[in-house]
């Protein structure tokens, strides 16, 4: 079952999703539940990188400086 919300979008935002709407034959609701999908999917994907490389070994903005600057890149 779904429920009822209301939001408020900028003005622009709303005639470009009615006209997405018209061309693609989606609804406005179902627009905004597969933005809302996508995003939530990519919040997935970057907790799960920040999972996997939570073990690494941090560097400092000094030794990071240090280290371009030994490789010639500074």
């Amino acid at each position: 079952m779904n429920k009822r919300t209301t939001i408020y979008l900028d003005p622009a935002l709303h005639r470009a999703l009615r006209v997405k709407s018209m061309e693609t034959e989606t609804s406005v609701s179902e627009l905004i539940n597969q933005a809302v999908r996508q995003l939530l999917r990519e919040d997935e994907e970057d907790i799960r990188a920040f999972e996997e490389r939570a073990a690494e070994p941090r560097l400092s903005y000094e030794a990071l400086l240090k280290d371009l600057k030994k490789h010639g890149a500074l």
